[in-house]
């Protein structure tokens, strides 16, 4: 919490730290042995996030697998988060994203070190791969390589130029 903290601007009231904090909240929860606390848990975190993911409109339900390091680099818009995508270390993303989708079966797979732009959506279950830039307005829909950049709608892939090949 204390990474979050810092990632996120330092304040204690910013929307992206407390909503990681609420989705941090919940998945502790989930992991509790006793059935009791499990439910007391699983309902104060109901009426939070109720209150919370209204508020700052960061839909990050506790069944998603965040590595370490995630950050929301601006909380102006709305995320929102399939529940079983999992998203790597050190992963980075704008506001008006949606990763995952209702629709369709399957969630996706981001790798370490990638960053999703601006109003940009991945979908269905495929895999991102790792160091993968998504720019702004792209929807992903098919598997990406590593080490990719991904630009459009529909999305289209190129290798990244350059010494971080």
């Amino acid at each position: 919490m204390r990474g979050d903290y810092r990632r996120h601007g330092g304040t204690l009231l910013g929307g992206a730290f407390l909503s990681l904090c609420l989705y941090r909240y919940g998945r502790w929860g989930q992991g509790l042995r006793l059935p009791f606390a499990r439910f007391f848990v699983s309902r104060t975190y109901g009426l939070a996030n109720l209150f919370l993911a209204n508020l700052t409109k960061i839909w990050i339900p506790p069944e998603t697998t965040l590595g370490q390091d995630f950050h929301i680099v601006n909380n102006e818009g709305s995320l929102s988060i399939h529940p079983h995508s999992v998203i790597g270390d050190r992963c980075g993303v704008m506001h008006n994203v949606t990763i995952g989708s209702n629709m369709r079966e399957g969630a996706p797979v981001i790798g370490d070190d990638v960053f999703v732009g601006v109003n940009s959506t991945v979908l269905g279950a495929i895999r991102v791969g790792d160091r993968v830039r998504i720019a702004a307005n792209t929807a992903v829909t098919s598997d990406v390589p590593a080490d990719s950049i991904v630009v459009g709608s529909p999305a289209r892939i190129y290798p990244r130029l350059g010494p971080m090949r």
